[in-house]
């Protein structure tokens, strides 16, 4: 889920509380929805012209509802298909990849869940990325969804990114910190 710095619009978070709404209202399941998510995002990275016709304001909404039911009648649920009719309908589905993040942000809510983003210079072994996560679960009283990444630029230590938070443990961080020391000394 990247571009995650772009802010969610209002109405994307509207459509995604009505989704969590249909859960709840046992229409379906968080998995149904997350996996139907997923589908019709693989579906539409592989073609682009596909979102660009959906998207596209000079194309009949019927034509539009046509192409997306032949597309998705097999690889979405119902409820997933009926959601898209109405983004079509209402000329939202420029937003989905909106109202996908705010989906998964609500889902993170629900369920005490936090997104955390841990870089590294070298790749870590099981028992160390667990120590790393028990540690940041402990201080955040959260489930921790671990993104690993490396970037050999860090030279070594951390680099831990909770939502716009930055958590800088890295050796480069500390060099460039003694630089700027030396330098107004």
């Amino acid at each position: 889920m990247k571009n995650s710095t772009e802010q969610i619009s209002i109405s994307a978070k509207n459509y995604a509380n009505a989704l969590i709404g249909v859960v709840e209202d046992k229409k379906s399941t968080f998995d149904e929805i997350s996996n139907d998510f997923e589908n019709v995002r693989q579906i539409l990275n592989m073609s682009p012209e596909l979102r660009e016709i959906l998207n596209n304001p000079t194309i009949a909404l019927d034509i539009k509802i046509d192409i997306a039911t032949d597309v998705f009648k097999n690889e979405v649920s119902t409820t997933m298909m009926d959601f898209m009719k109405i983004l079509i309908e209402k000329k939202r589905f420029k937003e989905f990849s909106q109202i996908y993040r705010a989906y998964i942000d609500k889902l993170n809510e629900i369920y005490n869940i936090q997104p955390v983003t841990i870089i590294s210079a070298i790749e870590l072994s099981e028992k160390d990325k667990l120590q790393v996560i028990q540690k940041l679960e402990n201080k955040l009283q959260k489930t921790v969804k671990p993104d690993w990444e490396l970037d050999n630029d860090i030279i070594a230590g951390l680099v831990i990114k909770i939502d716009d938070n930055v958590i800088d443990m890295s050796i480069k961080n500390r060099l460039a910190k003694l630089k700027k020391d030396l330098m107004l000394r």
